[in-house]
């Protein structure tokens, strides 16, 4: 295998790094805003805003890298993609723009500031159902002649489609409840550790519809999970999955602080190696390999020195101001 083929493995491997910084950092922003509702008007919510403010901005970061790259190194993939799903990543987009801007006005247009909560709920809610949307729809597989995409408009929705963005939801809005168990103190504490029992119970349940409904949507799916001997590897990834579901709702039940998010976290991690189980190595499944898509190996070794430098300035920057802003929030800002 050549030089270009090791490029090619190393861009897939920082564009699936940058999905995963994403979903682990703006994750429990987005599920702070689905839980929104729950929490009282008034202290308890601007608590809540609280905890995410001084990072919320920089959480994004990473979806521009994810993006950015894909469109870099795999342009291929990005020209088929990109009219496959236009509706839900405009979707998306649009979503985050509005939780953004609900997000600066709340504090400055104090006598709207129900609008805006509405409106930083409804984008939160609509980005994370679209992004589950769009891992659906790729998961699920896209129409390819030749080098362009073959499908309709509407391909992207099905139940299945449907089921990875409710999933989502349940998703993001247990790692936004166990973020405010490890960030708050009091009533919205309490509040948000009853919200996260059942919510865990949720995510369970629809990893394993997820899960269930998966091999059966493509014969490579099915083999990679089930054909022998690489099932003895991939049943390990269940096993995992049922021993981190029941250390979490142990760590719920018993009211630890900061152990919920970290296996909230691990169940995604999981979740993510179990679709590269069922896709690898290819960017769009079933359809375009990540070696097919890549850009030339020139272009590649470009892009990959501005982001050797890159990379690593942005894991300083957040990882400073993770710690800076590392303990609980009260009603006065963090302490």
């Amino acid at each position: 295998m050549g030089v270009g083929v090791d490029l090619t493995v190393i861009w897939a491997a920082i564009i699936a790094f940058a999905v995963a910084a994403y979903v682990v950092m703006d994750g429990f922003d987005l599920g702070i805003g689905i839980l929104f509702p729950k929490f009282k008007v008034g202290p308890e919510r601007d608590k809540a805003m609280n905890t995410i403010a001084p990072v919320w901005d920089g959480n994004e970061t990473w979806l521009v890298l994810g993006g950015g790259g894909l469109l870099a190194a795999f342009p291929l993939a990005y020209s088929i993609i990109l009219p496959a799903l236009y509706a839900p990543l405009t979707a998306m987009l649009l979503g985050l723009v509005f939780r953004g801007v609900a997000f600066e006005f709340r504090w400055r247009d104090p006598s709207h500031r129900r609008i805006w909560d509405a409106a930083f709920f409804a984008g939160s809610v609509v980005a994370t159902f679209a992004q589950g949307i769009t891992v659906g729809a790729l998961l699920q597989g896209i129409s390819v002649d030749g080098r362009a995409y073959a499908g309709g408009w509407w391909d992207w929705l099905t139940p299945f489609s449907l089921l990875t963005g409710a999933s989502l939801l349940v998703g993001y809005a247990l790692l936004g409840a166990c973020w405010i168990i490890w960030k708050t103190s009091g009533p919205l504490q309490d509040d948000a550790f009853r919200l996260a029992r059942r919510l865990a119970i949720l995510l369970i349940a629809a990893i394993a519809a997820v899960s269930a409904y998966t091999p059966f949507l493509e014969g490579k799916y099915y083999e990679r999970w089930f054909a022998w001997p690489g099932v003895l590897a991939a049943a390990q990834v269940p096993l995992l999955v049922a021993i981190t579901a029941a250390l979490l709702m142990r760590s719920l039940a018993r009211g630890h602080h900061r152990a919920p998010f970290a296996l909230t976290l691990v169940l995604f991690g999981l979740s993510m190696l179990g679709l590269a189980i069922s896709i690898w190595p290819d960017v769009i499944p079933g359809r375009v390999s990540i070696w097919e898509a890549a850009a030339p190996e020139e272009s590649q070794s470009f892009m990959l020195v501005g982001t050797s430098v890159l990379i690593p300035l942005i894991l300083a920057y957040t990882g400073w101001a993770y710690w800076v802003f590392r303990g609980k929030v009260d009603e006065e800002g963090y302490h």
